[in-house]
């Protein structure tokens, strides 16, 4: 199998690195020779056929211009591969500026322009590279997938303990996990409690309580506790294994962008050409030819665009935004549809107590002192929103003694002389079914009962906490940034999702979606329109590769971070408007800077085909051109006053 580092020794790979080489040494020459270029009887100037002509009447050997021959060589190992290549496409029908890069290198040679000529080798096979290296994610994903499996598992067997690869898993087996281990296999805890984090797989953002007869799946991490589960799937048919089918599919289906230098070239070649045939035809002089094809050589498409986009990373790598597919800066302005992933996306990942229902002799503050006073001593997934709301409300904790807390049952203790309980609705029924008429009618997200002294005081509701901003930043999404359709796509429950989607104002809502739902989703949706898909768990890897673009929040998950074109660091709202208008600020430079250039480029033309302006001083003018289309495409690199609109 190749992997994503084998992947990186193509022949565009060898042609860069060699044109590099002949470039850095045809410098080394050209200063260290040059005091005493008088030697030759060639200058830089002079024709290889000239050359040829002169070696073949006995001049002196060092005609051929010692200095030139690392361009020579360029021109030769890397510039003809690449003719060769673009005259395949050309056969094709397909004319992008490359194709006009490949005739200036013909050109450059024929004019004896060969440090030109090994300037447009390296442009065009360095552009290549980079070209390689963004595809080559889709594989690197498959390669993190597989390497964050565990390749061992705990075989129990009596009172011994077996190491053995999870291919040789059986169901039925018993296998132990070790705290902060990745489970195997899917299966069923049969000794030990504790808590999963199964939010990169599910969508659900609450660490989940394990006890005997809970599920477990393959790919969720364990918490602090040991657990003994019976294997129930093998490890080809667990869940985990699916999704990496499911990744699988969406890299071979991975959307093409356009990029726009190929856009602006598909027009400007077929033109370019057409004023050099038009101006050899109507003069008869070939020279004139070549020279508007010297003065039309892309260079504002390929150097000016290319340092826009890096200008633009360099930008975005500042306001804590890595762009991993630079393709995207050029396509996000253009995205009509955003798919919102729920957990971690737009709330926190994280559970907050929402309301505080008390029975008629409580009231909220006491029942809450007491339920956190008692919390503060527990490692329970709901313990801290406890303890937070109590914090928040700037309430004293009281001191807790005879602390118990038994797996399925729930926190006891005693807080200031009262016997606190804090238990789930199903085990308080069991345990007091006269008293199940008191309590509220069963909402989403998640709940807890307090009894205080036995007598039920008040229900804890909690939900995924939602970010402060997301309402605002997905109300802005229409006006500011052109969006006609908003999506809320959760693997959550119906009830937390559509709550939500109230929350923030999102219309169109998709609930208890597994990964493949999600990804023939967004598959749907990309053909109708281009997607933007922002998402931050393992169950969103398909979804961000499948999308038009894919935007991964924070660095929890190394996959989610591979899979997607973008990542933004510190899971803030603001740093995706920020990625949009980054985008959209790059794609008006590039604009600028290669519609500019191709301007200027097509007055030079005209004044080449009327025969004001020879091959030499096209190239200068070209160079021009250049350095100003370099200039304003390096305006990007600097932050505008502001990066925001909402």
């Amino acid at each position: 199998m190749t992997t994503s580092r084998q992947a990186t020794s193509t022949p565009e790979t060898i042609i860069a690195v060699l044109s590099l080489l002949g470039i850095g040494c045809y410098l080394v020459l050209h200063y260290a020779l040059d005091s005493g270029r008088e030697v030759y009887t060639l200058s830089l100037n002079t024709s290889l056929a000239s050359a040829v002509a002169q070696v073949y009447q006995g001049q002196f050997v060092y005609s051929i211009a010692l200095m030139q021959l690392p361009l020579i060589a360029v021109l030769m190992l890397g510039g003809i591969p690449l003719v060769y290549q673009l005259a395949v496409k050309f056969v094709k029908g397909d004319f992008g500026a490359d194709l006009l890069a490949g005739i200036a290198i013909v050109t450059a040679v024929l004019l004896n322009e060969y440090l030109a000529g090994s300037l447009v080798v390296l442009m065009l096979s360095g552009g290549a590279v980079l070209e390689t290296y963004a595809v080559r994610k889709a594989s690197s994903v498959l390669e993190a997938l597989a390497n964050r499996m565990p390749s061992v598992a705990h075989r129990k067997s009596g009172d011994e303990l077996t190491d053995i690869t999870t291919e040789q898993v059986k169901i039925g087996d018993i296998l132990l996990i070790l705290p902060h281990e990745i489970c195997p296999v899917d299966g069923t805890v049969v000794e030990g409690s504790g808590t999963m984090d199964e939010s990169y797989l599910t969508g659900e953002p609450y660490l989940m309580s394990k006890i005997s007869g809970s599920q477990v799946m393959s790919g969720a991490i364990n918490g602090d506790s040991a657990l003994t589960i019976r294997a129930d799937k093998l490890a080809v048919d667990s869940r985990y294994a699916k999704i990496m089918e499911v990744m699988r599919s969406s890299e071979q289906h991975r959307p093409k962008l356009r990029r726009l230098g190929d856009q602006l070239g598909a027009l400007y070649a077929p033109l370019a050409i057409a004023i050099a045939f038009i101006a050899w035809a109507l003069s008869g002089d070939v020279v004139r030819f070549l020279a508007v094809l010297v003065i039309a050589t892309p260079c504002p498409l390929l150097i000016g665009i290319p340092v826009t986009i890096i200008s633009s990373i360099s930008l975005a790598a500042r306001r804590e935004i890595i762009i991993k597919n630079p393709a995207i800066l050029e396509t996000i302005g253009a995205c009509r549809t955003a798919i919102f992933d729920k957990t971690g996306t737009l709330t926190y990942g994280r559970p907050s107590l929402t309301a505080l229902i008390t029975g008629k002799a409580y009231n909220e503050q006491d029942v809450l002192t007491l339920v956190a006073s008692l919390e503060s001593y527990s490692r329970h997934p709901l313990s801290s929103a406890i303890v937070k709301a109590a914090e928040k409300s700037a309430l004293k904790l009281l001191g807790v003694t005879n602390i118990r807390e038994i797996p399925g049952e729930g926190l006891k203790g005693n807080v200031e002389g009262k016997w606190i309980q804090v238990t789930s609705r199903k085990k308080f029924v069991e345990q007091h079914p006269a008293l199940a008429k008191y309590l509220p009618p069963i909402s989403g997200g998640l709940e807890c009962i307090v009894l205080i002294d036995n007598t039920y005081a008040a229900t804890l509701q909690f939900r995924d906490e939602v970010r402060t901003d997301s309402s605002t930043f997905i109300n802005h999404l229409l006006p500011n940034h052109l969006f006609d359709r908003v999506m809320l796509v959760s693997g959550d429950r119906e009830s937390e999702v559509r709550y939500l989607a109230e929350q923030v104002g999102i219309e169109h809502v998709y609930f208890s979606q597994s990964p493949e739902q999600k990804l023939e989703l967004v598959r749907n949706e990309t053909k109708a329109a281009k997607t933007v898909y922002l998402g931050d768990g393992i169950n969103d890897a398909p979804a961000l590769t499948a999308a038009t673009i894919g935007i991964a929040f924070g660095q929890n998950s190394d996959i989610t971070g591979e899979s997607a074109d973008a990542v933004i660091m510190n899971s803030s709202l603001l740093k995706v408007d920020e990625l949009f208008h980054i985008g959209e600020r790059m794609r008006k430079i590039a604009l600028q800077s290669a519609v500019g250039g191709m301007l200027f480029s097509l007055i030079g033309m005209i004044f080449a085909g009327f025969g004001y302006l020879s091959p030499v001083a096209g190239a200068i003018t070209q160079e021009i051109i250049d350095v100003f289309a370099i200039l304003n495409a390096l305006r990007a690199a600097v932050p505008p006053k502001s990066l925001s609109d909402y």
